[in-house]
């Protein structure tokens, strides 16, 4: 079956109290959608990157207490699992659905990624649209517009990937989940693929 896409109702699913509830909508409504998804999108993936990606939907295993305020599905380049090395993700919270490249804590390749990022700041800065988002951690919703990143948010980032161990990054597209484009999957698919074209330099400097 074609990827369909999303709805409104998918995003309301944040909305549901409890860890069971919540888990249960997500699981019957949206993980689906996602394994359409990370199957649709993984071919493309693997030709971009020129090494095979595999897709893994978040399964939020480890939650025992709290609902999760967002999932995903991502794609890396190993079968087993995607958490230590980079790797991109199409997910969503409430109130957007995000469309990112991603380095999180549990990565050795912080690092690396860290000094190429000064390295290459000026071009990052100018290859980027200004309408994606940095942020520094995965579960915040909020971020930083590529647009008001300037030289000494980049150096902080940069900082914190090296000295912090928790800290992450992601960088991509946001869209609201109003936006009709969500409900058409072809198109979506299209929007998908070009952000994560417009991202690979990212995902090539992280090695």
């Amino acid at each position: 079956m074609p990827f369909q896409g999303f709805s409104t109702a998918d995003f309301d699913v944040f909305r549901i109290d409890g860890l069971e509830p919540r888990m249960d909508a997500l699981i019957a409504a949206v993980r689906p959608r996602l394994n359409e998804l990370g199957d649709e999108a993984a071919p493309f993936l693997s030709a971009l990157t020129g090494e095979e990606m595999f897709p893994h939907v978040a399964k939020h295993a480890r939650r025992t207490v709290h609902a999760p305020n967002d999932t995903w599905v991502a794609w890396g380049p190993n079968k087993r699992g995607y958490k230590a090395l980079p790797h991109f993700q199409v997910g969503m919270f409430e109130s957007h659905l995000f469309i990112v490249f991603a380095i999180i804590y549990e990565s050795g390749n912080k690092v690396t990624f860290a000094e190429s990022l000064l390295r290459n700041m000026d071009d990052i800065r100018e290859g980027l649209p200004g309408n994606y988002f940095w942020s520094a951690d995965h579960l915040d919703s909020r971020g930083t517009l590529h647009a008001d990143m300037d030289q000494p948010a980049f150096a902080e980032l940069s900082r914190r990937l090296k000295e912090v161990k928790k800290a992450e990054v992601t960088c991509g597209l946001r869209i609201d989940r109003e936006d009709p484009l969500l409900s058409d999957g072809g198109k979506l698919l299209a929007v998908i693929r070009q952000t994560f074209e417009t991202l690979l330099p990212l995902y090539r400097m992280s090695f």
